[in-house]
């Protein structure tokens, strides 16, 4: 009989603390569902920025280290732009010969109008002569009749109408080119607008892609990798920072099916850590997932049913991450306490050790 007990003690021993280690701290124990409380496991995440470069081009100097804590709009690294500064001058040499070129095509337009002018003075003139000679003719051709005036003087007044209608017609036809070449001088002008113009948004663009190659932090954090070094080419959207955001700083964790539906936004968390056990980060769920994993999307029975996994997102305050920046490391695994129910009491463990 004691030989039996010697047996059989250290596997009863083994079995009542397994079964006691599960009760406490298994994410289905049914002690945590008696006090309102589930638990699950995850790391400690934050949201990642990628400080790339618009244009391609060589990196020219990173301002900043691994580690580093930088602010938002805090110049972290530039690009090489002699290329880019070249390009702008000559788009301004063209853009000043458009000015140029415009300022000519007005010139030109007063020019033809003048012309037009000229010509259009010109007919008038054509016209009283034209007028003058009709009359003479008209007083030829009487005196003509009554003997008073030869026929060749009929004849050379007759001449002189015919020679002022065509002067007048040629005068006409002045006005007529005159006014085209105006019209043409106006589209000239347009054209010479519309180059200068196209200069001007040029020279817009290059200035503005000379701004992108000053690589600027969008947000304070911290950088986490130097993707590229001083002297790299890379392509357009190549990547030369990584940041982390430390005021978004959160745990994905996955709770049960029998649950999920228990937990809100803003319910209550206190995540654990595994590098600090005595310590419970206070924080509020910001996500549910509204579909489950781990399990086929269809399932027909109850068993498979328990298998449902649903991810919750646990958000740490920001203002509490700025009180222990130095402090806030990603990939830190934990485990996340979730209080279902807000009139229950957190449990001494946690309540004692929560991070004010």
């Amino acid at each position: 009989m004691n030989g039996k007990l010697k047996f059989w003690l250290p596997a009863v021993a083994v079995a009542v603390l397994a079964a006691w280690a599960f009760a406490r701290w298994g994410p289905l124990a049914a002690g945590d569902k008696d006090q309102g409380f589930v638990t699950g496991n995850g790391r400690i995440e934050a949201t990642e920025i990628d400080v790339a470069a618009k244009v391609a081009g060589r990196v020219s100097e990173i301002m900043v280290q691994e580690g580093e804590f930088v602010r938002a709009g805090q110049v972290l690294a530039t690009m090489d732009t002699r290329s880019m500064q070249a390009q702008r001058d000559e788009a301004q040499a063209r853009g000043q010969q458009a000015v140029a070129a415009l300022a000519g095509a007005h010139a030109e337009v007063t020019l033809r109008d003048s012309d037009r002018v000229a010509a259009a003075a010109l007919v008038e003139q054509r016209k009283s002569d034209l007028d003058a000679a009709r009359r003479r003719l008209a007083r030829s051709e009487v005196l003509a009749r009554a003997g008073a005036a030869s026929l060749q003087d009929l004849d050379d007044d007759r001449a002189r109408v015919s020679s002022s209608q065509s002067a007048l017609a040629a005068a006409q036809a002045q006005v007529n080119a005159a006014a085209s070449a105006v019209n043409a001088a106006r589209s000239q002008v347009a054209s010479a607008q519309a180059n200068e113009k196209a200069a001007a948004a040029t020279v817009t663009r290059i200035e503005s892609d000379l701004a992108d190659t000053v690589l600027a932090a969008p947000r304070a954090g911290r950088v986490q990798y130097r993707v590229a070094q001083p002297g790299e080419v890379i392509g357009a959207g190549g990547k030369v920072l990584n940041l982390i955001d430390l005021s978004d700083v959160y745990m994905n964790f996955f709770v049960p099916e029998a649950v999920a539906g228990r937990v809100g936004l803003g319910t209550a968390v206190r995540i654990v850590l595994d590098a600090l056990p005595g310590y419970a980060i206070p924080a509020t769920v910001s996500y549910v997932a509204s579909t489950a994993q781990f399990t086929p999307k269809t399932v027909e029975t109850a068993s498979e049913r328990q298998k449902l996994m649903f991810r919750v997102k646990a958000r740490i305050a920001p203002a509490l991450l700025q009180a222990h920046l130095q402090q806030v490391k990603t990939g830190l695994p934990g485990v996340a306490w979730v209080r279902l129910d807000q009139k229950a009491p957190w449990p001494a463990e946690l309540a004692d050790k929560t991070v004010p």
